[in-house]
Parts: C-alpha cells; structure tokens; sequence
C-alpha cells in the first residue's frame, strides 16, 4: 500500500514530532490545536530532501522487479529536473544518509540473514495516546534488535537522538506493530543530520522503553487529550504556535529577569555564566514576541505604544547592461565604473556624481518600499495604515 506525499500526511493532535511539547506542557496541545500550522521554505526543503531520500533508498535497498526499477529510475530524474529545491548539496547530504542507511542495513543482515527493512512506515502507538501516529524514515529489524533512523535535513539546531521523545514514540510504534513477529529485545534510535555532519544514536532496551511509555507518555497523553495539565516553559517551546503570546512563557521569563546578584558592584565569572542562559533564554523570548505583535499589527490591530511604518530599503539597479551602455556614451567608460562588475551605487555617485548619476539613471535606479516594522509611536516616520493583504509574502522585523 502506498505511502501518502510526505506534505500532504495529516498531522495528530498527539503527534510524534510535537511530543516534546505535549509531554512537558499537556494544555499546549489543544491551545495551538485551532492555530493554523505555517508552512516555510526551510520545511518544504525538509519535504523534499525526504522524498528524495525516499526514493533512492527504495531504489537500492529494496527487492524491485524490472518495471519498478525503471520507474523508480524515471522518478529520480524527474525529481532532479523539477523539483525547486534539488541542488548538488541536497545531492551530496542525501547521498551521505542514504549510505550510512545502507551501510546500517548491511550490519542488520550480517547478524540474521532475514533482516528486513522498511521506508516511511506508518507506526501506530495509540494503545498509549489518543490517535498516535508518526512515520517513520527508516525501520529496520534483525536478530533481537530494531533500529529507527530519522532524516534531519536542516542545518539550524543539532538534533540528539538520546532520550528523544519522537523517537522512542517511533520505537514504541513499532514494537507494537512487529514484535509479535520478531524477538526484538534492544532498541536503537539515530538521528541523522547529514549538513551538520552529525549523526547520533540512543541505545534502549525494550522493557525499559515500554516502562517510560507507561509512566511518562500515558499519563501526559491523558492530559492533553483533555486539555489539562499544568503549562511549563522551556526548550520544548522552540516550535510552538503559541509562544510569542504564551502567559506561562512570560511568566517564566520575568522570573528571570528577578535574578539577584551577590555582588551589586561586580560580577563574578559564576554569575556571568548564569546571566548567559538568561539573556539566551530572554533574546529568543523577545524575538517571539515580537513576531506575534508583528503579525496582530499587519492584520490591522493597534499595538498600545506602537505603530506599524516602512521600514528601511536600499537602492538597486533595474538593469545594469543598460545602465553601463547610458554611463558609456556619456564618458564613463566600463573600466571606470566596474570591478568584477558594474560598481554598486554609493561607489558610482564618487565617480559619476550623485546628481548626474540621478539625471543619467532615470528609473533604472529604483528605491523599492522597505518592509513594514512595529516601532515605538514616538518614531518620526509616518504610520502605515496598510492591512496584511497589502504585504503578502514579506518577512517582518520589529525596530526599537
């Protein structure tokens, strides 16, 4: 049975990949239940660093008959010729996943020759928490042991595959769907993330990990599938939709902000150390908060205290052939006026002259409008009155 497209599978309540959130902070998963999810250009990347991973891994690993590999063959090359994001580097990291998968396949056979694998294979753990799913990249099983293997394709953040809770959902899915056909007694889970050359791996032994299934995920599960619990801050607030406005987040940042210092002259090195993580912890909280203030201001609702204007914007040539060939027939020669290529504009002001530079141009150098930004209303910019629908597709910053 085939697989879903990896954009178009729906998403649980109690997914896998949000558990982190679900298990630390139970309400947060029916607060962000009715906020839609946004799609990125980072996570259609993702998508498709995935189907591509997909179908090279079912093109080497698995047992094809003829007319499958030669489909398989077409569906690689069209994926290479159409997809936007298909580069040498996606190429080169996909690659480098697809062989440490295989070369983990390999291993798996050397111990039992029966050794299976399998791609995206849904894994059900909703004997453990209300209609929870995930798919998982890679499952592989033999002679008493199962690995899962994840692919990460960004390169923001390293992902640790040690007591992640994706993974050991993953694990648990799988041990519910293939143990009663395998003698699986440990449980290995790697995380590979092939553009930050980091591959990591978590060693447990199944009665330990259906143990943590028991005592941590059912009782948090419970919880959240009723929308109770208590809301916690922390790491796990990375990803939320809900956590530039999130009451319990500020609280737990403005608990920060009472720290005490021993010494009110000085800082000690330990206290340095301290105020770190802090002012790490207040940044990330600033610039969230920001971003939700950003987006209530360009749907039109009044911030108290600010307002939304134009934001900076830097001058661009229209069409530099064009403008070589005016700046030529009035006594600039190309020499004068480029170095690799044609000088950027404050550099071409010194040589041609600010004024005859504008009088030359005409509108083939143009000053597009900057990108909204909330500032405070005391700002001497005249306020924007546009709504979100004037500035679709921009990307927003907040000035003080």
């Amino acid at each position: 049975m085939s697989q879903p497209a990896h954009a178009e599978r729906a998403h649980a309540l109690l997914g896998a990949s949000k558990a982190e959130q679900w298990i630390n902070c139970p309400p947060s998963a029916r607060l962000q239940e009715s906020v839609p999810d946004k799609r990125s250009e980072y996570a259609d990347e993702g998508t498709a660093a995935h189907e591509y991973a997909e179908l090279l891994l079912r093109r080497r690993l698995t047992v094809l008959k003829a007319a499958e590999r030669k489909k398989l063959d077409e569906q690689i090359e069209v994926f290479k010729a159409e997809n936007l994001y298909y580069n040498a580097e996606m190429e080169s990291a996909v690659t480098a996943y697809v062989e440490l998968v295989g070369e983990r396949f390999m291993a798996a056979k050397a111990r039992s020759k029966d050794a299976i694998i399998m791609l995206e294979e849904r894994l059900n753990f909703s004997y453990l928490v209300p209609d929870g799913y995930g798919t998982g990249d890679v499952v592989l099983i033999a002679d008493g042991v199962m690995e899962i293997i994840d692919l990460k394709y960004g390169k923001g953040v390293p992902v640790s595959a040690v007591g992640n809770p994706q993974m050991r959902l993953y694990a648990l899915g799988a041990l519910e769907g293939f143990d009663w056909m395998y003698d699986i007694r440990e449980v290995h889970m790697t995380i590979v993330q092939p553009r930050l050359d980091s591959i990591s791996t978590d060693v447990i032994d199944v009665e330990s990990l259906r143990e943590w299934g028991e005592t941590v995920v059912r009782p948090a599960a419970e919880l959240a599938w009723r929308g109770e619990g208590e809301f916690k801050a922390g790491d796990h607030c990375r990803w939320c939709k809900v956590k530039g406005n999130c009451r319990a987040r500020a609280e737990a940042n403005m608990e920060a902000l009472s720290y005490e210092f021993q010494d009110p002259a000085l800082l000690s090195i330990e206290e340095i150390g301290q105020i770190l993580h802090i002012a790490e912890q207040l940044q990330s909280w600033a610039k969230d908060v920001q971003e939700f203030a950003q987006e209530k201001a360009m749907r039109g609702e009044r911030i108290p205290g600010w307002k939304l204007v134009e934001g900076r914007s830097v001058r661009k040539i229209a069409d530099e052939d064009a403008l070589l060939k005016l700046l030529d027939s009035q006594g600039f020669p190309a020499d004068s006026i480029t170095e690799v290529k044609l000088l950027g504009i404050s550099k071409l002001e010194k040589v041609v002259g600010k004024k005859q530079l504008a009088e030359i141009a005409g509108d083939l150098i143009q000053k597009p409008p900057g990108k909204p930004v909330l500032v405070v209303d005391t700002d001497p910019r005249p306020e924007l009155n546009s709504i979100e629908s004037d500035f679709a597709n921009e990307n927003f910053i907040m000035e003080d």
